[in-house]
């Protein structure tokens, strides 16, 4: 549809006299303001597949050339490229939804597994459910502080059954399940099993010799834990649901830190710091949209493919370590065994920072969550 520009030669946002269609002060385009609906829906379909043809016209070297586009960037052939921190935030963000789906679903999947297991497990010879109870080989003492507990919480005649089937060696005691999946513990949670309240916990350090005794920090972690479990939460939700809400914000942060790392790592290249950013928003970009593809691909694949699965993932990490080492090689132009040598000390520092501030956000959520 062809579009109606003014006759009048003045900008109208900033008034500036024009020489062409478009304000070289502003960028405005000269259009008429009374275009019909159509003109306007045009302009608007315009717009975005200007974006969408900058999109895709910046893949192509984001994937097949490691460096190039952001050689390209550095050497002024930007207009037919996306804007690099324009890219990061799109790619990012569908990177970090698609991220924690995928997680979600494999520890759903690891979940499926415990369940299949405890009920194989849980058939004794005879056809007695055991999943839930075990056998108990307490000495004597063990044995009487039970006794002592229960008189306090059910009536004597349910204690004495109980005890009983402890005398006997009779699989009727539940063993306490827990949550804390793959060994997650948060500081704190041993004395929630200890002590039934914050306040019991309280007067157990009042009792203790000062240098047995939490500090501030300590004793507010644990008050957080006993605060999560009167609300039905735990620990590794909580945190887990803090990290995924900040990760986004974390790698946001890391880039200038990245390439902090880069200029150190490459300062003989007498690069400006904003070209290492640049090239760390690239690399990023790959590493996300690359990692996206991955994760879809495992979505899709059924749960019986785990053999592909394993090498889908080995190929997945051999591709990004090969795709990081050339663009090394092309943005810093340095010998092969050089390339590596940097490639390696970059990594360790890297994922130095990435870990200490994965532990700064899991702080955080700890000490602000509600």
């Amino acid at each position: 549809m062809k579009k109606h520009y003014r006759k009048e030669n003045d900008c109208l946002n900033c008034g500036t006299i024009l020489q062409g269609k478009f304000c070289h002060n502003c960028g405005q385009e000269n259009l008429e303001m009374k275009e019909s609906f159509g003109h306007m829906l045009n302009h608007a379909i315009s717009d975005y597949f200007h974006f969408d043809y900058q999109f895709f016209h910046t893949l192509r070297p984001l994937f097949l050339k490691p460096g190039h586009l952001t050689k390209e960037y550095l050497a002024g052939h930007r207009a037919q490229y996306l804007h690099p921190v324009k890219m990061y935030i799109f790619i990012s963000l569908v990177f970090f939804v698609f991220f924690f789906q995928g997680n979600k679903h494999e520890n759903n999947k690891v979940k499926d597994e415990k369940r299949s297991e405890q009920r194989g497990s849980g058939k004794n010879k005879t056809g007695g459910d055991k999943g839930l109870y075990s056998n108990l080989d307490l000495t004597v003492e063990q044995k009487k502080a039970i006794a002592e507990k229960l008189k306090a919480y059910v009536p004597d005649t349910i204690a004495k059954e109980i005890n009983a089937d402890i005398e006997k060696g009779s699989p009727k005691v539940k063993v306490r399940e827990t949550d804390n999946e793959g060994g997650f513990t948060f500081y704190g949670d041993d004395n929630v099993d200890k002590f039934a309240t914050y306040e019991d916990y309280l007067g157990n350090q009042a009792k203790l010799q000062g240098k047995d005794r939490d500090n501030m920090l300590e004793r507010y972690l644990v008050k957080k834990n006993y605060d999560w479990k009167y609300q039905g939460k735990n620990a590794k939700d909580v945190l887990m649901e803090g990290f995924r809400h900040n990760a986004p914000k974390m790698m946001f942060l890391l880039l200038p830190l990245f390439a902090l790392i880069l200029k150190l790592a490459f300062w003989k290249n007498h690069k400006l710091y904003v070209e290492h950013i640049i090239y760390a928003i690239h690399l990023h970009c790959y590493v996300f949209l690359f990692l996206t593809i991955v994760i879809l691909l495992n979505l899709i694949l059924p749960d019986s493919w785990e053999a592909v699965t394993s090498i889908l993932q080995a190929a997945a990490n051999i591709i990004i370590i090969w795709y990081i080492y050339r663009s090394l090689r092309v943005v810093y132009n340095r010998s092969r065994w050089r390339t590596i040598s940097k490639m390696v000390g970059v990594s360790i520092m890297y994922t130095f920072v990435f870990a200490l501030s994965a532990l700064v956000i899991l702080f955080i959520t700890a000490i602000t969550s509600v």
